[in-house]
């Protein structure tokens, strides 16, 4: 086990930060480094076009059948299948790459393909001939000579294929949170906490912050996502724990430090709450699975 979890930054040297790669050609080549859960800071879009697969995506395991597009967004503790055989496409690519503006940031920041409350995205693309060929397009502009259309080009297929698959995914039953000031406040809500959740975990101190009442940002969590912010607070703070606990040979005093509990008792108890056993008995458990 390591230290910490594996952050895997983007590919250096490249004209642009933007790639497709084989998914067997990067299984073959990294099958020991992508086995591990690894962090990624950038987005993975997987086009599997044959076989089936299964990821690993923050405990959840995600089956993928060819051909199907599975969106993965920057810095989720991920593991690439290794084992199955399957095949498919791999694209890549960094907010640097695509949010330059305030909108594509803003973009990228709210789409249904990376920012899902509910799911992670997965879309059958067999009755979809147009994801596909916007997919081959960028592949082949990436060919292309870095001249002044090239990343303008790039910029606006990788646009085009993200807009179509989402098209494409309430088409196939995608579970539409309503638009309005309970969806804003729980996107600020979450927004917060994945900046502060080591730091901050109650519902009075993220309410406070954002000039709202406790009441207010219940309700809101609780018709978007069927959930009070404690709830959310609380998954957020153990999936770090469990991502700690798995994925690194940090101590228990260690995470429990980490995560903003000063005593390791407090995080012991915290933990036993939320999952009947202790920090201990459930690495142990993963080690034995």
């Amino acid at each position: 086990m390591q230290s910490a979890i594996t952050q895997v930054k983007f590919k250096a040297g490249l004209p642009l930060e933007i790639e497709i790669i084989s998914i067997a050609d990067t299984v073959a080549k990294h099958r020991d480094t992508i086995a591990i859960p690894h962090r990624a800071e950038f987005y993975h879009i997987f086009w599997v076009q044959k076989g089936t697969a299964e990821y690993l995506i923050d405990f959840e395991p995600v089956k993928v059948k060819g051909p199907s597009f599975l969106f993965v967004n920057k810095d989720r503790v991920q593991a690439i299948d290794t084992r199955s055989r399957h095949d498919g496409k791999l694209l890549l690519f960094t907010d640097n790459f695509f949010g330059k503006t305030a909108e594509d940031a803003m973009y990228l920041h709210s789409t249904i393909l990376f920012n899902d409350l509910l799911d992670i995205p997965v879309i059958s693309v067999a009755s979809s001939p147009s994801l596909q060929v916007i997919f081959n397009a960028i592949e082949t502009e990436l060919t292309k000579d870095n001249d002044v259309y090239h990343y303008q080009l790039l910029h606006n297929l990788l646009h085009n294929l993200l807009l179509l698959a989402e098209r494409e995914r309430r088409k196939q039953g995608f579970k539409e949170i309503a638009k309005g000031p309970d969806l804003d406040y729980t996107i600020l809500f979450r927004d917060l906490l994945a900046a502060h959740f080591k730091t901050l975990k109650s519902v009075s101190g993220y309410a406070s912050r954002m000039n709202i009442s406790e009441k207010r940002l219940t309700n809101a969590t609780s018709k978007t996502m069927g959930k009070s912010p404690k709830t959310i607070i609380d998954e957020r703070v153990m999936l770090e724990a469990k991502r700690l606990l798995t994925h690194t040979h940090l101590s228990i005093k260690e995470i429990g430090y980490d995560l903003g509990f000063e005593e390791p008792t407090n995080f012991i108890k915290y933990f036993r709450k939320h999952t009947e056993k202790t920090p201990i008995e459930f690495r142990a458990a993963c080690l034995h699975r």
